[in-house]
């Protein structure tokens, strides 16, 4: 219900507000369903056995998919209606978790991820666009952005947490059935607290651009990927090149758009162009270090799902609070310390990771996530600020959407690129560490992932099976500590880039 104030602005009732905690609940599990999976990969390696290329896919699929198709889902979105969208991918979502969650192989997992990828794509866009609408007043909206970006904050912080609790009691699976009493919720209330909107001057859809920007984003990891498993050549470098081909396409076809789906030219502002990079580079830190670490905590230290959780509580409160003394740090320091100093924290953090080993590395991996997750948190909302606010105010929401977009592909990326060098040294590593004695099938299959070294070795007896473990903990420690040092080199890289690009920008 809407009341007028005393400047003429509606100011909104309780049906707003209580349309805002759907739409919160809806981006907190959307967030939880981005990092929840992390704790069920040793369960998954060990159930399904996917190969290295194939554990990889089933985590970052996701991502991808929502990168390739944010844009496209809200232009959906203002033609069919946003409430409308927002519940056919609500009820999606919730209907191939179910299926996810009782997935019998690694293909049908992948398949499941990428679905729930298009499903999520939806969600993005249409609660954004529905906080707008619901809320005119500028007060009044500003807290319920805050309330927006907070349930990402609360989804990512929570998910591990969460999915410990499930994967202590039920089986790998049952982290994907998080999410559907909260869609079933959204389905029954949308009607009743959210209205509905259409843009009656929508832009016209461009469905082969999007199929251009996927296809190409997912041919070049196909051939990352490949060429980790399997090294470069074979089936790597064509895809790879047609990948690169495929995007050149793409590019070509929003330059020479009245109507691009991506708007490119706006890279010609300087403020946008670095502030992009560095949001997008961050998040690939983030999605990329914590891969790690959820499986350092299960598969090398042999903690059990619910303590791996707890352990990440921590950093989870890091970025939290990170989170919110941002803004407020912001209105007395240039924008270029804050993100320099952040980047610079998170670097240390990421070199902490570089001394672990394999016994007893928890307090360690604890303070090292804090400070990755403190000193990033402000750099992503300070950044997103700076892309929207240094376009020109007729193209705030194109910057807004290409912000969106960039944050996306990023964390898949980083889980992409990352995961693939670690697989090739943990693979490297291993091929001259295994014990003699060591059935050749069984080779093969430990060289795939820690999780199914780990398998293997228990089937084996005694001195064999702890030489198998042993060795392949210390293959993968070893690609861990290589990671850990390239995400520190790019944070350090982020920090000087934003203190000498940023520099002018004023507080506040």
């Amino acid at each position: 219900m809407l009341t007028a104030t005393d400047g003429g602005t509606a100011k909104v009732g309780k049906r707003e507000w209580a349309g805002l905690a759907v739409l919160a609940l809806a981006c907190l599990v959307y967030s939880m369903d981005l990092t929840v999976l992390h704790l069920a990969v040793p369960q998954i390696s060990a159930q399904l056995r996917p190969t290295s290329s194939q554990l990889l896919w089933i985590i970052d699929v996701y991502g991808f998919l929502v990168a390739g198709l944010l844009l496209t889902m809200g232009g959906v979105g203002d033609r069919i209606g946003r409430r409308r969208l927002l519940m056919v991918g609500a009820a999606a979502f919730a209907v191939v978790s179910i299926i996810a969650a009782f997935a019998t192989s690694a293909p049908v997992l992948i398949g499941c991820r990428a679905l729930l990828g298009v499903a999520g794509a939806t969600l993005a866009p249409s609660t954004l666009s529905l906080i707008f609408t619901m809320f005119p007043d500028a007060v009044q909206r500003q807290v319920a952005i805050g309330v927006w970006v907070g349930s990402y904050s609360v989804g990512g912080a929570i998910g591990p947490l969460a999915g410990g609790l499930m994967l202590e009691h039920f089986w790998w699976g049952s982290v994907f059935l998080l999410a559907v009493p909260v869609m079933v919720l959204l389905i029954v209330l949308a009607p009743r607290v959210l209205p509905e909107y259409r843009d009656p001057d929508a832009h016209r859809l461009d469905p082969l651009s999007a199929v251009l920007c996927t296809g190409a984003m997912l041919l070049v990891v196909l051939g990352m990927k490949t060429a980790a498993q399997d090294g470069v050549g074979g089936s790597a470098v064509p895809a790879l090149l047609a990948g690169l081909l495929v995007g050149m396409v793409f590019v070509r076809r929003q330059l020479s758009s009245p109507d691009p789906m991506l708007n490119l030219r706006l890279f010609r502002f300087g403020t946008f162009r670095t502030a992009l990079a560095i949001n997008m580079l961050a998040i690939f830190v983030a999605f990329g270090y914590f891969l790690f670490v959820a499986q350092y905590f299960q598969l090398v230290l042999d903690m059990s799902p619910l303590r791996a959780g707890l352990a990440t509580i921590p950093a989870g409160l890091g970025f939290m609070i990170g989170s919110q003394l941002g803004p407020r740090i912001g209105r007395h320091v240039r924008p270029a310390y804050i993100i320099g100093g952040g980047m610079a924290m998170a670097a240390v953090g990421l070199l902490l990771l570089t001394q672990l080993d394999i016994t007893d590395g928890v307090p360690l991996t604890i303070a090292a996530s804090l400070l990755v997750s403190f000193g990033l948190a402000p750099v992503f909302g300070i950044t997103t600020e700076l892309i929207v606010g240094s376009a020109p105010p007729e193209q705030a929401g194109a910057a807004s959407g290409l912000s969106e977009t960039g944050a996306e592909f990023g964390g898949a990326l980083g889980i992409s690129i990352l995961g693939s060098i670690s697989i090739a040294i943990y693979r490297t590593q291993l091929a001259d560490k295994l014990p003699y004695g060591l059935r050749d099938a069984d080779a093969d299959t430990a060289r795939d992932t820690l999780g199914a070294a780990i398998d293997v070795a228990h089937g084996l007896p005694g001195d064999l099976g702890t030489a198998v473990a042993h060795a392949a903990k210390h293959a993968f420690l070893t690609g861990m500590h290589v990671t850990a040092a390239i995400a520190a080199g790019a944070a350090l890289v982020l920090a000087v880039l934003a203190v000498s690009r940023l520099r002018n920008i004023p507080p506040g």
